[in-house]
């Protein structure tokens, strides 16, 4: 193989079918719309524990997809490598949230249509999944559930703190009840009327009733 053959091989005229300035741009536009995803991320996170490497990780996917799709597009025998090569990529973190599966969708579909020239499609589907996010994510409602947890002696005294709390509450539901040897225990999800919670109090100092618990609930359980 001699110089000329090095100069004319195929692996450096693939080089100039992207140009410098479409890679630029393509790569900047992924950054940008990257850091949008990741701020929205951000912005309606609900979780226990909130993780920044998670929100870097949506940047840094939308660019990685966006060079990928540029690889792939100037070259078809390379799109079939890459195929090839990325069959055998296993992944094992787990996802803790469903809705963390929506971002990473999102920011590998962002990297596509970016990569394949469809910028207005990709900053105009991201404005707007941004919107949908934003207003129905971390919508509240009206009325909090909470879960009580009552520690009582005996069934009679489960009935009074029962009834106490139907009167306090504007719906009262039984999610669980143990009950041991002298005592019982009682889980209830409710909806309060208000936010004064001293009902508690009044609920501890029946009769009969050992402890009461008032719980924020969100609505999900852990199984």
């Amino acid at each position: 193989m001699t110089f000329n053959d090095i100069f004319k091989s195929s692996f450096l005229e693939n080089a100039a079918s992207v140009s410098i300035l479409d890679m630029l741009l393509a790569m900047v536009l992924a950054f940008a719309l990257g850091m949008f995803i990741f701020l929205i991320y951000k912005k309606t996170f609900s979780g226990v524990m909130y993780s920044s490497g998670f929100g870097v990780t949506l940047v840094a996917l939308t660019m990685i997809t966006t060079l990928v799709i540029l690889a792939v597009t100037s070259n078809v025998v390379l799109s079939l490598g890459m195929v090839g090569a990325l069959s055998i990529v296993r992944f094992r973190a787990a996802i803790k949230e469903p809705l963390d599966i929506a971002y990473l969708f999102w920011a590998i579909a962002v990297g596509i249509v970016l990569a394949a020239g469809l910028i207005p499609l990709a900053v105009i589907g991201s404005v707007l999944i941004g919107v949908f996010l934003l207003l129905f994510v971390n919508r509240k409602s009206h009325v909090n559930p909470y879960i009580v947890v009552i520690e009582c002696v005996d069934g009679e005294s489960e009935k009074r703190a029962v009834e106490y709390l139907k009167k306090q509450a504007s719906r009262f539901s039984v999610k669980s009840k143990t009950v041991r040897k002298g005592s019982v225990e009682l889980n209830a999800e409710i909806r309060l009327k208000d936010e004064n919670t001293d009902f508690v109090n009044a609920l501890a100092d029946l009769e009969g009733v050992n402890n009461a618990v008032l719980v924020s609930y969100n609505g999900d359980y852990m199984g």
